[in-house]
């Protein structure tokens, strides 16, 4: 079963880019990742999907649900920690979890009690009177607590310390076991490569790459190391060329054969060549789309 679906889902703020004919196809249990900056087009996808504001083209469909249609029943089995968190005033924090818990018409109280607990965070604390970090643990409570059937996290660990973002992730693993769709967005690559099965790379709000974490790491570029000096001036799809006290350090793209014969023309004492990590393909394909981060 497809959780989310879209279909060339576009959306302009009157001539202001939004996101255009962006297809994204989630299957039921998966834990994606949606990459970009800021900017990128990540928000505005999902408030769509959450149908907080309307599409200007396209459709979107969420647990086999038309968005446009049935925003309630989908919201019911649907969990979102917005990027910014913001709540009533006056309030203490177990009173904005049960208002939360009401409005689904489900009683949280007992699972609640367990997040809070996980998460270190007082239910008799006013939400006035919580660090930035804290209120976010609030949203992630309130996004938990009902036991969704699909899991939308707008940068949902900003905000929290290490220990806190290691404890919520071993929840969003668990929770995914039990078969919970997760849509991570994030710019914290690390985050998308340790947890995340496949995931969609955005730029100017169109999707420039989508595809298994392995896939999207395992491109043509490659991370190579040499200990001496050569002429890398004529070298095609050399990137990141960073000087060292032992040699240099560069993503490569290009031929192999024209990088072996560049080095042996040179004076190598020693050449590693590795596969690059995410956040070093992420800003290869930006290079490559004439994007920036």
């Amino acid at each position: 079963m497809e959780v989310i679906k879209t279909d060339k889902l576009t959306k302009y703020y009157g001539k202001a880019r939004g996101i255009i004919y962006v297809d994204l196809n989630i299957s039921q249990g998966e834990f994606f990742g949606f990459i970009g900056p800021n900017g990128a087009g990540k928000s505005t996808t999902i408030r769509i999907l959450l149908g907080l504001i309307a599409p200007s083209g396209g459709r979107a469909f969420v647990l086999g649900k038309d968005i446009g249609k049935e925003k309630e029943a989908i919201l019911k089995e649907t969990g979102y920690v917005p990027a910014e968190a913001s709540f009533y005033k006056g309030m203490k924090v177990r009173e904005i979890l049960k208002l939360s818990a009401d409005l689904r018409k489900t009683d949280c109280k007992a699972e609640a009690q367990q997040l809070c607990r996980r998460l270190q965070l007082d239910p008799e604390r006013k939400v006035d009177d919580l660090s930035y970090g804290n209120k976010k643990k609030v949203a992630i409570v309130c996004a938990l607590q009902h036991r969704p059937k699909l899991l939308i996290l707008d940068e949902p660990t900003s905000g929290l310390d290490p220990l806190m973002q290691k404890e919520f992730f071993d929840i969003l693993r668990e929770r995914n076991k039990e078969g919970t769709t997760i849509l991570l967005s994030s710019h914290v690559l690390s985050e998308i490569q340790d947890n995340c099965s496949r995931a969609a790379i955005v730029r100017d709000g169109t999707i420039i790459a989508c595809g298994s974490v392995d896939e999207l790491s395992g491109t043509n570029v490659k991370r190579v190391r040499i200990q001496g000096t050569a002429d890398l001036r004529s070298l095609q799809g050399v990137r990141d060329q960073k000087e060292t006290k032992e040699g240099a350090s560069f993503l490569y793209g290009g031929s192999t054969k024209c990088l072996l014969e560049t080095l042996a023309a040179g004076h190598i004492k020693d050449v590693t060549i590795t596969e690059p990590g995410l956040e070093e393909v992420f800003r290869h394909y930006y290079e490559e789309t004439g994007g920036s981060l």
